[in-house]
């Protein structure tokens, strides 16, 4: 899958330097979504990592090699369905970048979009973020009452992708 960005700026494709333009644009969307959901200051680990895995979504669901910014809007549904809680996203994910690994090495072609993917996907599965454990139950001696300050509660190390998925899941909806 060639995009637009593969390409160099001027056309010519003739060695030089090429615009990673699909990742960018995928990146920008990401960061705009978040930032309008005002759920996270920018400068968190958390920001990146709800926009590094929007930009992976949005990056590989583009089956058709273009990103358009006038089909964001259409795109919406299908980026939600695809971050869902139920839904294997870690899966589609490698699945997905394997698939493009594999056409980029048989093309022989520069894919500087898939690495700056790979980098994100490297740094979303490897990066552990300390966050609340939304699976512990008050139980006796814990208090039982509710948690009231942030850092309140029981917290667990957890990979930057889990964190990030609900974050750029939830900034769709609030858009």
């Amino acid at each position: 899958m060639l995009h637009r960005g593969q390409e160099s700026t001027d056309g010519t494709g003739g060695g030089e330097l090429t615009v990673p333009m699909a990742w960018l644009y995928a990146e920008y969307i990401a960061d705009e979504l978040l930032r309008t959901g005002d759920l996270m200051p920018p400068t968190s680990f958390e920001f990146r990592a709800g926009r590094d895995a929007l930009a992976l979504t949005i990056f590989l669901s583009d089956t058709d090699g273009e990103l358009s910014g006038i089909r964001v809007v259409t795109q919406l549904e299908t980026w939600l369905s695809l971050t869902a809680y139920d839904q294997p996203w870690q899966d589609w994910v490698g699945e997905r970048m394997s698939r493009l690994t594999a056409e980029a090495a048989e093309s022989g072609a520069d894919a500087p979009d898939l690495e700056l993917a790979e980098a994100a996907w490297r740094w979303l599965e490897e990066t552990e973020l300390l966050a609340p454990d939304l699976d512990a139950v008050p139980g006796p001696g814990s208090g039982g009452g509710p948690v009231t300050g942030e850092d309140d509660g029981p917290k667990v190390w957890t990979p930057a992708w889990q964190l990030g998925l609900p974050l750029g899941h939830l900034a769709i909806h609030l858009f």
